[in-house]
């Protein structure tokens, strides 16, 4: 994955609560394992007409969100299902990082895993983001992982919390099996020393 450190880009905002996963990524878009192509089909059934084409109303459709590369959104954003497709196509369509208020459990820690940050604002917070991006269409928000900070024009600044442990993620750009790799050395010698003696005359499994 792509290491976060800080964003300066594009802010989009979508002003709708309880953005389930079936809406991020309809169920009849879940075919494959990869993670690449979702985004085409990001939002599918609010971005698109019955006749395929595009909605010119829906905000994605419209410059200069299309090039927008942060998503600032309502409570419980990516509710209802676990599929791991909606944090997919959220990231194949170009979005590094999600402000809301708060997020469905399972997709929170799905966006973790494949490099997207999902970050907790107040919601008087994303109140006034989403009241500034109607405005200003096409300003830009930094988010920045490592001063754990949302800046703006006209001297916004914004803190945030995040879990040090998925912060490290995102930073390095690691998975969770990157980051227990980094630990190798560290469990080995664990194993060691916890090594119980009957184990030294079982054959080497590539442990």
């Amino acid at each position: 994955m792509k290491p976060l450190k800080s964003l300066t880009a594009v802010a989009a905002a979508y002003d709708r609560p309880n953005i389930d996963t079936d809406l991020i990524i309809p169920k009849q878009f879940l075919v494959g394992i990869g993670r690449s192509g979702f985004g085409r089909h990001l939002f599918h059934d609010v971005r698109f007409l019955e006749d395929g084409r595009e909605d010119p109303g829906f905000f994605l459709n419209r410059p200069p969100f299309r090039q927008a590369r942060i998503l600032v959104a309502r409570e419980n954003f990516g509710c209802g299902s676990s599929r791991e497709h909606a944090a997919w196509a959220l990231g194949d369509f170009g979005f590094r990082v999600v402000l809301a208020p708060s997020f469905g459990d399972i997709f929170r820690n799905n966006a973790f895993n494949c490099g997207l940050a999902p970050i907790e604002l107040p919601a008087a917070r994303v109140e006034a983001l989403i009241g500034l991006i109607g405005r200003r269409p096409g300003l830009e928000l930094t988010v920045d992982l490592e001063a754990k900070l949302v800046s703006g024009p006209d001297g916004l600044a914004v803190p945030f919390d995040l879990d040090e442990h998925r912060r490290q993620m995102l930073l390095g750009g690691l998975d969770a099996i990157d980051l227990t790799l980094r630990s190798e050395e560290a469990i080995a010698a664990y194993e060691r020393a916890h090594a119980r003696p009957w184990e030294a005359a079982l054959p080497d499994r590539g442990r």
